[in-house]
Formats: structure tokens, C-alpha cells, sequence
């Protein structure tokens, strides 16, 4: 009788499925929160479009992307935030010499610095802007970091007074710790992270720019962010 535990299969299954590169490419181009179509993500990890497809089908598969179809176009996105947060928890352990190497050439390293500087982590911001963001709530009483991550009352005000809608209706928390792969410490996620990332898109706070997650604060952002919470402009850019 085989008496090995069950779950030991299954995880050395999803392990397989992430531990690929071309597979784990595709896992972090979508970590923008977006849609991919095949083309995109096949130029995306430089591999042939026959050889991306294949990829594809395995993760989805697995239960880490979801696919939709229009018309001749095939789309693939993270399967929900759980799957974000699990490869963004896996790529903030990787050692830091390897998970930022030596660019090769100014435009690489241009997208590096710019991807440092403020990026979407799925559907919140990370990055120097993220942790700055946490920081300043943290500062303000907003936000508690000493037995996780929690909004206080005063949290929960600003961001009525904010105009920022907070999604209360879901089993997602509504503050959770998620670890910085560039900075290396935790940032806002949940569904308080989420909202205020959505709001500084909508609002023109903040622009993506380039064609990864990389995102931009700009002139109405710096302004918002320093009324709101105190943020100098300096440490935006």
C-alpha cells in the first residue's frame, strides 16, 4: 500500500509547472494584473509561438492561468490573486544577484530602474513607490505592521475620505503584507492595496509606461500623494 502523503504529488506538480523559464516569464509579465494574448506573451519570453502555446496549456491546466477566447485571439491571465501572491512570494526569494543581474545595454537598464522605481505587483503597487505608500500610512496611524498588516479606524476614514471604495464583500483580507522582490520588504496587497492602486490608475495618479508592469507618478499623482499622505516628491521619482 502506499502509504506517502497525497499532497506530496501535487505540490511537486505546481513546482514543475513554475520551474521552467519560459513558463516562469509568462508568470511574471501577467503579475500587471492584465490580459496577455499568446503573441504577446511568445514575444514576451522570446520563444516561438507553436513552443508559447504549449506552455500555455500546461498552465492552465495546472490551475495557475485562465484563458478566454475572441474571435481568433486567445487570452490568458493569472488564475486569481492567490496565484499572484504565490509567484510574487517565490520571486522575492530569489537571491538578489540574480533576480536583478547586470543589464545588458541603457534600455535594459532604463526598464530596471524603472521597474524599481514603481510597479504593479498584480493589482497593487510596489516598488519604491509601493513601500513609500505603506510607509506613509504606517507613519499616519493608517495602517498597523506590528501583528500584520491591518487598516485601523483611521485607515477605514481615510479612505472613505479619500474617495477610494474598499470591496468588503469578498473572502480576500482587506490588508495583507506582500514582500518587495526589488526593495525586500513588505508592501500593501489585499483588497485595500488593490483599491488604492485601481484609484491612482483611474485617477491619473500614476500611468503605466514601457510594455512590463512599470508605472510612472505623475505631476497630479505627486500632488494627490503629498496632500494624502505627506509623500515628498522627491521619494515619487
Amino acid at each position: 500500500m502506499d502509504t506517502r502523503d497525497p499532497q506530496a504529488a501535487g505540490l511537486a506538480a505546481l513546482a514543475g509547472l513554475i520551474a521552467d523559464r519560459t513558463r516562469a516569464a509568462c508568470l511574471l509579465a501577467l503579475l500587471d494584473g492584465r490580459a496577455w494574448t499568446a503573441g504577446e506573451l511568445a514575444r514576451h519570453a522570446q520563444v516561438a509561438a507553436s513552443t508559447l502555446s504549449e506552455h500555455l496549456g500546461k498552465l492552465v491546466a495546472g490551475g495557475l492561468l485562465t484563458e478566454e477566447r475572441q474571435g481568433r485571439h486567445r487570452y490568458v491571465r493569472l488564475a486569481d490573486a492567490r496565484t499572484a501572491q504565490l509567484i510574487e512570494d517565490l520571486a522575492a526569494q530569489v537571491p538578489a544577484a540574480q533576480a536583478r543581474p547586470a543589464p545588458r545595454g541603457l534600455r535594459e537598464s532604463g526598464a530596471g530602474a524603472a521597474m524599481a522605481r514603481g510597479r504593479t505587483c498584480y493589482d497593487h503597487l510596489a516598488g519604491r513607490l509601493g513601500i513609500a505608500v505603506t510607509d506613509a500610512l504606517t507613519l499616519r496611524g493608517l495602517l498597523r505592521q506590528d501583528t500584520g498588516f491591518a487598516l485601523t479606524d483611521a485607515g477605514m476614514e481615510w479612505f472613505g475620505a479619500a474617495g477610494i471604495a474598499l470591496d468588503l464583500s469578498g473572502r480576500r483580507p482587506l490588508a495583507r503584507a506582500c514582500l518587495d522582490w526589488t526593495e525586500r520588504r513588505p508592501h500593501l496587497a489585499g483588497a485595500a492595496g488593490a483599491a488604492l492602486c485601481g484609484h491612482a490608475l483611474d485617477a491619473g495618479w500614476c500611468v503605466r509606461i514601457g510594455s512590463q508592469r512599470a508605472v510612472k507618478v505623475t505631476a497630479a499623482g505627486e500632488r494627490a500623494l503629498s496632500g494624502l499622505l505627506g509623500i515628498s516628491s522627491a521619494a515619487l521619482r
